[in-house]
């Protein structure tokens, strides 16, 4: 202790104190709660020093400072610097990556996040602010012996140097082992561990302000390699499919959070999810089931999946297209289906609307009514998590859906479920079947939840069948994310029998995709390795809808030219044989590592890679506002729609209030007749008794 009082007698041993115990902090938060996947010496060594170099910038700039300003300079920016590592933990721990400008952004998120937080808050995170507390009791004895001069220049700048040296050093090693490391961003992890989170999150504030420049400077120039790369991957429709759906009304299903391997999952003797496993293996065939269809969401998850099923676009590296790029301009399938076939389109989503900025993108897609919390009885005994409860939830839509089925043109229904979401809570009484016990709650009550889902699933088909609505609607059903972290590996080992090796993780990230379409025999269990960027220009094929009109990066899963590989947003893909996991190729059949990999393997990285890289200049460019998919092609434009309960009531009152006075004029006008033909009479009547006279 008489040597840290000896070292902290003076200001720079006071900073050098705090810089090694921030340095020593964040290597231990990196190695204990981020999963970057360190795979050799040398991307070890570069995660410990990467702290070292924004710890002496940003701690360095207190070095400033007179006297105990300098003090209490260091700790604001130590306490900040703390904050934002925390912040970071937590996000990590539900989101499995990085906060972002673009998540910052998200603001009406927030609120509903927050509420997990207690669930992910854990009693050992008080030691990452320890060496606040050492520092600040340190601070209040040592303050009094510090010199009230500022200190010489050179050295809070020769520290500043210091950190952009070490910097410069730390990346050009990381260069050599990840070349074009800041040039090919599909992975935040990457950058998290070869630079550090601090200089990804001033790399991220860059790239936030290129995207928005890039907007500003794109042209019409710009669609036309997008185009091309478009037109050559299209896939031809299938003939025994296209235009079998044509003008059938669609009830798409949102599984929140379901991962394929809960199908035929069997926990303590029983089937987790009944009513699904019968639909995928009904002997009638009704349904066509992908058991290789993976999702493809990125920091937006469910906000990701609703873009890739609706546009064929993937979402962002960073952040969530839906909030960030809520006002670009868009072809979407709603937009598609209303101008080509006189669909109205419908969300229905017991949360609200301007979560995941739903209420102004869904503007911009061409939605033309959005069913959000509003329309729902929200009582507390309906209501958990995050939102409606599913049962209650499809119960409640059912009139809405009927008033659709009444209108004369077809309509096309999104419904969008929420109970099966982290934390996977339930009330008591919801729960039919025990939860798992591998001590992991997360993971326990995952299936807990997913039970409740099936039932809801099972009693709304039996409702669609009821009412009328299932015997000539294409029905899809498809999951949106997974809803089991990788921070939870010990857990699925026990649940999977299997070690989560990077190449099992990528292999659990299938979700469910099923889809029925009236008077076309299924096809029973499909195998083929799909996505869900490949969704859309299926259903418009099904549509009798060429999808090669649009700019789509999927294809048609049922055509014979199908590309048979699943890209994933972090530049990762998955096909039939290998898969590239991490920066390493595997072998599917056998799970070892591909130490030479193929010309082909390394042609259709560099294609997986390209393709991303043109979804995004799409994204950050606005290019499909310089794209006009035909001539009569109309724009959408935002101003025509509205939503919520009360906008609709005022309308009705609205119409119906011009409705009366049509009305009343009309009854005007006929008085004013009868008044006319009573005067004609009378002046007949006179001029008769005149001529009698």
């Amino acid at each position: 202790m008489s040597q840290i009082n000896k070292l902290t007698s003076a200001k720079m041993g006071f900073f050098m104190l705090a810089l090694v115990l921030f340095w020593l902090k964040s290597y231990i938060i990196y190695i204990s709660e981020f999963n970057l996947g360190i795979s050799n010496t040398m991307q070890h060594i570069l995660l410990f020093i990467n702290p070292l170099s924004s710890g002496l910038v940003m701690l360095g700039f207190a070095l400033f400072f007179k006297g105990k300003r300098f003090g209490i300079t260091l700790l604001i920016i130590d306490s900040l610097l703390t904050f934002f590592m925390y912040a970071n933990i937590i996000f990590y721990r539900d989101y499995g990556n990085f906060i972002t400008v673009q998540t910052l952004m998200q603001t009406d998120n927030a609120g509903t996040i927050g509420k997990s937080f207690l669930g992910l808050a854990e009693w050992h995170d008080l030691l990452y602010v320890l060496d606040l507390l050492v520092l600040a009791v340190l601070f209040v004895k040592r303050k009094a012996d510090w010199s009230p001069a500022r200190l010489n220049l050179k050295k809070p700048f020769a520290v500043l140097a210091s950190g952009v040296i070490v910097f410069t050093v730390n990346l050009g090693l990381a260069e050599m082992d990840r070349p074009q490391l800041l040039e090919r961003v599909f992975d935040n992890n990457y950058i998290v561990k070869y630079l550090g989170a601090p200089n990804f999150a001033v790399f991220n504030t860059m790239q936030t302000v290129k995207a928005s420049a890039k907007r500003s400077l794109a042209s019409s120039d710009d669609i036309n390699e997008v185009e091309n790369y478009t037109n050559k991957k299209y896939a031809e429709p299938n003939a025994e499919y296209f235009g079998k759906a044509e003008g059938k009304n669609i009830i798409k299903i949102h599984l929140e959070s379901f991962q394929s391997f809960l199908i035929d999952y069997k926990l303590h003797g029983e089937e987790v999810t009944p009513f699904l496993n019968s639909l995928v293996h009904d002997k009638s065939k009704n349904f066509t089931y992908f058991d290789n269809f993976f999702h493809q969401t990125g920091q937006g998850k469910t906000a990701d999946a609703e873009f890739l099923l609706d546009n064929s676009l993937y979402g962002l590296p960073q952040g969530a297209a839906f909030v960030t790029k809520g006002t670009n301009t868009y072809q979407a399938l709603p937009a598609i289906l209303d101008q080509k076939q006189d669909y109205t389109s419908a969300v229905f989503h017991g949360d609200d609307r301007s979560f995941w900025n739903r209420n102004q993108i869904y503007k911009y897609l061409g939605v033309d009514k959005f069913y959000d919390s509003s329309y729902y009885d929200m009582s507390e005994e309906k209501v958990i998590n995050y939102g409606l409860k599913d049962k209650p939830f499809f119960k409640q839509s059912m009139p809405m859906l009927e008033e659709l089925q009444k209108q004369d043109e077809p309509f096309y229904a999104h419904l969008l479920t929420l109970t099966h979401h982290y934390k996977f809570l339930l009330d008591e009484g919801d729960e039919t079947i025990e939860p798992a016990d591998t001590g992991d709650g997360t993971v326990d009550r995952y299936f807990q939840t997913a039970r409740y889902l099936d039932e809801s699933l099972e009693q709304f088909f039996q409702d669609l069948k009821e009412k009328g609505l299932y015997k000539d609607s294409v029905i899809m059903i498809y999951g949106d994310h997974y809803g089991i972290s990788q921070n939870h590996n010990r857990a699925m080992r026990e649940i999977t029998g299997e070690k989560i090796t990077p190449l099992k993780n990528a292999n659990l990230q299938r979700v469910p995709f099923m889809i029925r379409v009236p008077g076309v025999e299924s096809q029973g269990i499909n195998h083929e390795f799909t996505g869900q960027v490949d969704v859309m220009p299926t259903l418009l094929h099904l549509l009798g809808i060429n999808a090669n009109d649009y700019i789509q990066f999927g294809t048609d899963i049922f055509s014979d030219e199908h590309e048979d590989f699943v890209p994933f947003r972090d530049g990762d893909f998955m096909t039939k044989e290998y898969s590239y996991v991490k920066g390493t190729f595997y072998d599917n059949k056998t799970g070892e590592v591909i130490e030479e990999p193929t010309e082909e393997m390394k042609e259709l990285k560099n294609q997986v890679h390209y393709e991303l890289s043109l979804n995004d200049e799409v994204l950050n460019g606005d290019l499909l506002r310089f794209y006009e998919p035909y001539e009569d092609w109309e724009p959408v434009d935002p101003s025509d729609y509205q939503y919520g309960k009360n906008f609709e009531e005022n309308e009705d009152k609205q119409e119906d209030a011009n409705a009366d006075k049509e009305k009343l004029e009309n009854e005007d006008g006929n008085q004013e007749k009868v008044e006319e033909q009573q005067e004609e009479g009378q002046e007949k009547a006179e001029n008769k008794q005149e001529d009698k006279s």
